[in-house]
């Protein structure tokens, strides 16, 4: 493990500055969220670790329970029932519940976020009147069965059937085979007396595609069994999906349903209609866009998951970088102190370009959770605001979601042993978020639906074109292609760096370089894979798809290096909000780090495309360490700018005690050396003395 000389001395952030930082990361609903942190710590809500499944289903259960008494969990519903018409600060509080236990945060999140929500918005009035009082109060427990064993991301091919019957003006909710069965569903195994159903509405022979429907599940005047359970109504079963690799306080199982009939008026009916005489209505003529405008309505999953993952990354580095802060481990200069940890260039490098990218993610967070505000709050609710709103959710969820992973992963590892420890928390939380990465949407299907928006806007703006425009775009095509392809784009940068790296990390370092690179990258990827696809446009459907797929793993790296360039945009305008000019000197070097650090990954792309020479491919790992050396003697501050203390981190190796164990080792070791009673190491006598004696005999010789 290499080190290098430490960082000189830094001026330490004032207090002022630090929470100045912190409110931009908190962003609008700041209170909000250090409210729900504080919640976050009391004793029945935080998870115990070694729990058996059923008795931290049970605990989980309990602690959903408390927060639906103290409201804590209804602020997005409507203020004439109890809530607080408030869709953003509900989110931003939703987002800190991981803090207590990401079960807890979970089992809200099915029975607030999906249940309720798609009952809030789904349904109509008389829907919102009857359900949503006991759904808020928690007197009603709820599923939300819209994944199915057979069909997941593609929802509108679910198998279940809801046939409707004009002589008793009822639905009879079917599933017809074993793919069809609701599965992964929270609260189905034990807890829910009643579901949300996507099932496919069929009406006069038509099948009007997936709609959703109110579903009763347990008889509420029935016996439990040993288990606590209430019994199945007649026609639906529950299974048990039983252990799985994290977030076991929550009761996920699968629900099937043979012929189960229910009322006309529970087919949540915003989006579509069905007669007493079996005719059905829409307001929405295209089929198409009808299912996409109801899905749209419930990308609040996808929003908190993002808010969520920037949450566990946030306390995952708050873990290792105080304990890197304090651990000590080999001597360096000082033969007889070792090294902090953070000193090494090998853990700077593993930390801190996660920290920066973790202010990215947040900040990105933070302008996605202002747009789902304007959406559901009705401030900006157009079609195009949706649109951008799911397309913006598609893009941050898997960046931050895979981004967390990585983080507890590598976390882990910084800390040693201690970080495998269950009670220092950061193998529990890697464990319950595994899941994030596939739900509420498998991330590489969301970059596909990410990068099938940017092909598509990509066509428009080319469709757009008279013969005069489109022949000025091959003019400039040619041009780029001459620019880029051949030695003169790379000739240029030799030109005005003059074998200077002071002149190329002048150039990395400004913003709008930064901004046309990653830009850069994304157009040029979506040009490509259009004008690849471009032929197929009168081919067979067997032809585009073949097409398609083969360009498809080009078009989820251009869609994820579109997320990465909207986290830097994020950034980049947070920090003209800030006017501490000690803050903002420190995370303008934050922003260059993940700026340069998500270029350098890409490092091959750039120099083979003709973006960067190789000597300003060299200049951006050369700078990186530079920033490394700049930033790391903020690294404790910028942590502690997120917000989380002890009380809410709950890992003794986040805490002082890491720091008073060598200072106690380092006083023992000075106070043995002072006395004369420590014994003399065996290669200082070899070195004193020379290689013929042995141990003893030099021992023994005068010093």
């Amino acid at each position: 493990m290499a080190t290098t000389a430490a960082p000189s001395p830094a001026q330490p952030l004032s207090e002022s500055s630090l929470a100045r930082i912190s409110a931009a990361l908190d962003g609008r609903w700041a209170e909000r969220r250090r409210a729900s942190r504080t919640v976050c710590t009391e004793p029945d809500l935080v998870s115990v670790p070694g729990l058996s499944v059923a008795d931290h289903r049970a605990r989980v259960l309990a602690a959903i329970g408390e927060l639906a008494n103290r409201g804590e969990v209804q602020r997005a519903f409507p203020a004439r029932l109890g809530g607080a018409d408030d869709p953003g600060g509900n989110i931003a509080g939703f987002e800190e519940l991981i803090v207590a236990d990401p079960s807890v945060q979970i089992k809200a999140g099915v029975q607030w976020g999906l249940f309720g929500a798609a009952v809030l918005h789904l349904g109509t009035a008389h829907h919102h009147d009857e359900l949503l009082p006991g759904i808020m109060s928690l007197a009603v427990p709820g599923a939300f069965a819209m994944t199915e064993t057979g069909h997941g991301s593609d929802v509108a091919s679910i198998g279940t059937t809801a046939t409707y019957d004009p002589d008793s003006q009822e639905f009879v909710i079917h599933t017809p085979h074993r793919g069809a069965w609701k599965d992964y569903l929270g609260n189905a195994a034990q807890h829910g007396v009643a579901a949300v159903v996507f099932a496919q509405l069929v009406t006069g022979g038509v099948n009007h595609g997936v709609h959703a429907f109110y579903v009763p599940l347990r008889d509420t005047d029935g016996e439990r069994d040993e288990r606590g359970d209430l019994p199945m109504l007649p026609g639906v079963t529950s299974e048990d999906d039983g252990v799985k690799g994290g977030l076991n306080g929550i009761d996920n199982g699968r629900l099937a349903f043979d012929h189960v009939r229910i009322p006309r008026t529970n087919l949540l009916d915003r989006y579509g209609q069905v007669a007493p005489d079996g005719e059905y209505s829409s307001p929405i003529a295209s089929p198409g866009r009808r299912f996409f405008t109801m899905l749209s309505t419930l990308v609040q999953g996808r929003v908190s998951l993002d808010g969520a993952s920037a949450v566990v990354s946030k306390m995952a580095l708050a873990i290792a970088i105080r304990y890197a802060e304090q651990r000590r481990q080999f001597t360096g200069a000082d033969p007889d102190v070792e090294t902090v940890l953070m000193d090494y260039g090998t853990h700077r490098r593993r930390l801190l370009p996660l920290l920066a990218r973790t202010y990215a993610v947040q900040l990105l967070h933070n302008d996605l959770l202002e747009r789902f505000h304007g959406v559901f709050s009705g401030e900006h609710d157009t079609d195009s605001d949706r649109e951008d709103l799911e397309t913006l959710a598609a893009a941050a969820k898997p960046l931050s979601t895979w981004h967390a992973l990585e983080t507890l992963q590598t976390c882990r590892e910084a800390c040693g042993g201690a970080g495998f420890l269950a009670a220092n928390r950061l193998v529990g939380l890697r464990a319950d978020m595994d899941v994030y990465a596939t739900f509420e949407g498998d991330n590489t299907v969301l970059l596909q639906l990410v990068g099938k928006r940017l092909l598509t806007d990509y066509g428009r703006s080319t469709a757009k074109m008279d013969v005069a425009g489109q022949a000025r775009w091959v003019a400039e095509r040619a041009g780029d292609m001459a620019l880029h392809r051949t030695p003169l784009r790379r000739a240029s940068q030799s030109i005005r760096d003059w074998g200077s790296r002071a002149r190329s990390a002048e150039e990395l370092r400004d913003p709008a370089v930064q901004r046309e690179l990653l830009e850069d990258r994304v157009e040029t990827m979506v040009e490509e894979i259009a004008l690849r696809l471009r032929p197929t446009h009168k081919a067979s459907a067997a032809e585009k798809a073949a097409a398609f797929d083969a360009n498809q793993a080009e078009l989820v790296e251009a869609a994820r290096a579109h997320g990465e360039l909207l986290q830097w945009e994020s950034f980049t305008g947070a920090l003209e909000s800030i006017t501490d000019s000690d803050a903002k000197r420190v995370l303008v070097w934050l922003r260059d780090l993940f700026a340069l650090t998500t270029i350098e990954r890409h490092l091959a792309w750039y120099v083979v495309n003709g973006r960067l020479s190789a000597q300003r491919a060299r200049t951006v790992t050369s700078y990186v360490e530079r920033l490394l050396l700049r930033i790391r003697p903020y690294a404790g501050q910028l942590v502690d700018a997120f917000g989380y203390g002890p009380e809410h981190l709950r890992a003794e190796i986040a805490t002082a005690a890491e720091g008073e164990r060598q200072a106690e080792a380092m006083a023992y070791a000075r106070a043995r050396r002072a006395s004369g009673e420590a014994p003399v190491a065996e290669k200082d006598l070899v070195r004193r003395s020379g290689s013929t004696q042995t141990p003893r005999e030099a021992a023994a010789a005068p010093a």
